[in-house]
This record gives C-alpha cells, sequence and structure tokens, in this order.
C-alpha cells in the first residue's frame, strides 16, 4: 500500500502507528494511515486484515 520511501511500517508491526496518515476525519473520529490501519479517537484500531484492536482501558480515580 505505502509508496512513501522509506516504506512506512507495515500494518503487522508494533511500530504500525508510525504510518504517514492518508485520510483524517477526526469530526467522525477516525484517521486511515497509509499501511490501511483505521485509528479511532479512543485509542481503537481496525487493522486490514479485519482484526480490530480495543480502545485501551483507562484507569478512573473514584472519589
Amino acid at each position: 500500500m505505502c509508496q512513501h520511501q522509506p516504506p512506512c511500517p507495515s500494518a503487522n508491526t508494533p511500530d504500525h502507528r508510525a504510518a504517514r496518515i492518508e485520510a483524517e476525519h477526526w469530526d467522525q473520529g477516525w484517521c486511515r494511515l497509509c499501511n490501511g490501519v483505521v485509528i479511532f479517537d479512543d485509542g481503537g484500531e481496525f487493522l486490514p486484515d479485519g482484526h480490530v484492536v480495543p480502545a485501551p482501558h483507562h484507569c478512573r480515580a473514584t472519589a
């Protein structure tokens, strides 16, 4: 997918979020990287092979 030189990290590498943004629609809550990964504003991801990476759960302090 990526045509950049040097190529961006592929979707199956740990640093896949370092790929360049190809389309961003933060008003809709997502962006697509040039390696095909879709990142959502809550931190979740949709990978090009169909796998979903859920958003990380954050601990919240209770009063």
